[in-house]
């Protein structure tokens, strides 16, 4: 309960991109456009490694995930954004802000085990390729994709029991476009120091230890290959469009979060919080369409088959 001389908070004011309005069209026209883009590339490649044939393997199963991923993450945050810039500013019941922390944090944060899975296979496929058939069945498939889901849902839950417990009185304005972890408790007038320190050790475990992970296997990935006698190039191809999202992604979160946490950076954060909303999810599809020739070769046979038609 609030006390006396303050209000509980019973909706959330997203101030969105302040300074920024009297170019609100160009912005609303730019963020819709781009959220299109979204959309459209990675609900191709879920389309296509759902029908076609030959993109039934396993890394294009995973890749499936990680743009349903993009997908969701995207949609939690960006329409109401393009509401925030068109109105000059957005309107959240209280609920819905949590509501819209706890999905978003989810979509974000599974992409690191999707990604650290996506590195598990490639290592079995460049330095075990005979037993990469057998040991990457589709039980173990569904055991690491549904396990990595179900652990990042757990592990954000029992946070956001700890959150939804806190007091919210008083301020209900936050100076960003969408309900993050940092802004909403600010707002808070409980004492949030066990949640910080639980938020570290979450870090720790959704980030760090994906991340670590990552870094192993690309090790043995590269030292296997440099041992070889012959394609090299070839190896190393099968590689190049996971390399390049791990490094757009983790880049990404370490321009946000490595940073430190005061009052300017932390505005400054709002905008650059769009490299993972906006800009990560979109530059995947492109990754895996430009630099995939699986990809290519999908997208040939379906334009074909539409032409066909006509």
């Amino acid at each position: 309960m609030c006390e006396e001389n303050q209000t509980q908070v019973t909706e959330i004011h997203l101030l969105g991109f302040r300074g920024l309005y009297k170019y609100k069209i160009p912005l609303f026209i730019v963020f819709l456009l781009t959220y299109t883009l979204i959309l459209g590339g990675n609900l191709i490649i879920i389309l296509l490694v759902s029908t076609m044939d030959h993109l039934k393997t396993p890394m294009f199963f995973f890749l499936k995930h990680l743009s349903t991923a993009d997908v969701l993450l995207t949609t939690s945050v960006v329409p109401m954004m393009l509401d925030i810039i068109f109105l000059e500013e957005g309107i959240l019941p209280f609920w819905g802000c949590m509501l819209q922390l706890y999905f978003s944090g989810i979509f974000g944060f599974i992409q690191c085990f999707i990604i650290a899975v996506m590195s598990f296979d490639r290592y079995l496929a460049v330095c075990h390729p005979l037993r990469y058939s057998s040991l990457m069945n589709p039980d173990l498939l569904l055991l690491l994709v549904t396990g990595s889901w179900s652990l990042v849902t757990v592990v954000l839950s029992s946070e956001f029991l700890v959150v939804i417990q806190f007091k919210f009185c008083g301020l209900n304005y936050i100076d960003h476009f969408f309900c993050d972890f940092g802004p909403v408790l600010k707002l808070s007038t409980s004492d949030v120091s066990f949640l910080m320190l639980q938020d570290v050790f979450i870090s720790i475990m959704l980030i760090f230890f994906p991340f670590a992970f990552i870094i192993l296997t690309y090790f043995c990935i590269f030292f296997t290959i440099l041992n070889i006698s012959y394609g090299k190039g070839k190896a190393f191809s099968t590689c190049s469009s996971h390399l390049t999202t791990v490094c757009v992604y983790y880049g990404t979160l370490i321009t946000v979060y490595i940073t430190p946490s005061d009052e300017s950076s932390s505005h400054i954060n709002k905008y650059r919080s769009l490299l993972y909303i906006v800009v990560t999810p979109l530059m995947n599809p492109f990754i895996y369409s430009l630099r995939n020739n699986e990809i290519k070769r999908a997208m040939r046979k379906v334009m074909s088959r539409v032409l066909q038609n006509r």
